[in-house]
C-alpha cells in the first residue's frame, strides 16, 4: 500500500509502508534526512504554469530512484543542474545522503552526481572507490550515462546499494 507523507513545506514523499515498517534503524535514518532536504524545498506545485512568488518558473520532480532493498523512494527535483550522491564530507556535501541505506559503507563519500540537462538525466562516477554500475556494468570513471527508465544504478560492488531509475509518463 502507498502512502503520502507531507512535510511542513507540502512536499510529497512516497514509501511502502509495508517494506518500511520492517526496514531497518539505518534506513529510518535515511528518510529523515530526506525529509530534512526536501523540507529546505520551497512547495512544489504540479502543472506547466506552476511559478513562484517571484514569476519564475518552477520545474517539478520528474525522475524518481526506488531504492531496490528497501522500496524507498527519492524523487529528483529538476531545479538543480547537479545533484550529488555520496556520504557526509566536508569537501562536497551530497544532495542524495546513503550513509543511512543498509550496506552504505562501500558509498564513497563524493561517489556520483546526476546531470539534468533539460529532460535528460545523466549520471556520472567522480572517482569512488567502490565504482557505480549501470545494469550491471561497470562505469568508467568521469564518463557521463544517459540514464533511461528502467535503469538499474549499483553505488558500489555486489549490487547492495541499488536503485531503479524511472521517468513517469
Amino acid at each position: 500500500m502507498m502512502n503520502n507523507i507531507s512535510n511542513p513545506k507540502d512536499y510529497q514523499s512516497e514509501f511502502n509502508s509495508d517494506i518500511f515498517a520492517r526496514a531497518p534503524q539505518e534506513v529510518k535514518k535515511a528518510f529523515e534526512a530526506t525529509e530534512d532536504v526536501f523540507s529546505s524545498l520551497e512547495p512544489i506545485t504540479k502543472g506547466a504554469d506552476a511559478t513562484g512568488p517571484t514569476g519564475v518558473q518552477l520545474d517539478i520532480p520528474t525522475a524518481i530512484l526506488t531504492h531496490v532493498q528497501t522500496g524507498f523512494v527519492i524523487h529528483l527535483p529538476t531545479t538543480r543542474s547537479i545533484i550529488h550522491i555520496g556520504k557526509p564530507n566536508d569537501i562536497l556535501p551530497p544532495d542524495i545522503d546513503l550513509s543511512g541505506f543498509p550496506n552504505s559503507q562501500i558509498v564513497s563519500r563524493v561517489h556520483a552526481c546526476i546531470t539534468v540537462e533539460g529532460s535528460n538525466f545523466y549520471i556520472e562516477d567522480k572517482g569512488s572507490a567502490n565504482g557505480t554500475y549501470i545494469n550491471y556494468v561497470p562505469l568508467p570513471v568521469g564518463t557521463r550515462h544517459l540514464l533511461k527508465s528502467g535503469d538499474r544504478i549499483a553505488f558500489g560492488k555486489g549490487d547492495k546499494v541499488s536503485f531503479i531509475f524511472t521517468l513517469p509518463l
